[in-house]
């Protein structure tokens, strides 16, 4: 079991460079490494992180909301193809620090009216993202997100069935955004959850750091524990839900302490 944080926590304090350098200079045990646009999707990039990385782990890797992820599944032809050559890109920077896994937002809702998912056609694609990542050695984690694809329960299984060797991230947030209660996106996704990405609200509806809010994280944790979870607890918060980098660290002791009592 690995706790760290994500370097989208430190989006918009400094750049990704600079934010893997700091964390790797700290006591954590890994990372997720968020590229936050075209730039970084490049070869070159990658052996800047590389550079800079030292000894920490990079757990996973993770994209900018929707810059290329949806039309991954487009009907047009050269949008698809395009983001297809920008996931090329980004599993190689992948690769070369040494990311483990994908962390995939997928398609988005963008539209509110009715709206069916054909899975034979989007289990095809997926299957595609698939064997795209595994030949960079990533392995794909489909995340539940409140606007995309993923935001209601049920959709995980159905597509796991057309792709059986699918990975899942677990966001506590994104499952507060979709209204849905947090243990019934753990339950569906079981022991497919490579990644967790946590964070905590206060009674007021306020984004914090976990462990300064009102969520039950013994029974986060406990649920995880429950299907079998062997991963990484990454922190994911924004900017705006903490004041200085010693609480970002202990929230990361707090969740450490926490998951030695519980997966004892």
């Amino acid at each position: 079991m690995q706790t760290g944080i994500s370097t989208a926590s430190l989006f918009g304090r400094m750049p990704t460079e600079d934010a893997l350098e700091f964390l790797s200079k700290s006591n954590i045990d890994c990372v997720e490494v968020f590229l936050e646009s075209f730039c970084e999707y490049k070869k070159e990039f990658g052996e800047l992180l590389k550079s800079v990385k030292g000894k920490i782990q990079v757990h996973s890797v993770h994209t900018l909301t929707t810059q290329f992820e949806p039309t991954l599944y487009s009907v047009n032809e050269r949008a698809k193809a395009d983001s297809f050559k920008l996931l090329e890109d980004t599993m190689q920077v992948a690769n070369i620090i040494g990311a483990k896994y994908y962390t995939f937002h997928g398609g988005a809702r963008f539209k509110k009216t009715p709206f069916k998912i054909d899975f034979n056609r989007v289990g095809k694609i997926t299957r595609d993202i698939l064997s795209t990542t595994q030949r960079y050695g990533v392995t794909l984690a489909y995340e539940n997100v409140h606007w995309g694809y993923y935001n209601y329960v049920g959709f995980f299984n159905e597509l796991r069935k057309h792709v059986p060797e699918l990975k899942a991230t677990f966001d506590i947030k994104q499952a507060r955004q979709s209204g849905i209660f947090y243990g019934d996106y753990i339950t569906e996704m079981g022991k497919d959850i490579v990644t967790a990405h946590l964070s905590d609200v206060k009674d007021t509806g306020e984004m914090c750091l976990p462990g300064v809010g009102a969520t039950d994280f013994y029974d986060v944790l406990s649920r995880l524990r429950d299907v079998g979870f062997n991963g990484a607890f990454l922190i994911e918060v924004y900017k705006s839900d903490y004041q200085n980098f010693d609480e970002l660290f202990h929230s990361v002791d707090y969740i450490k302490n926490l998951s030695e009592k519980i997966f004892k």
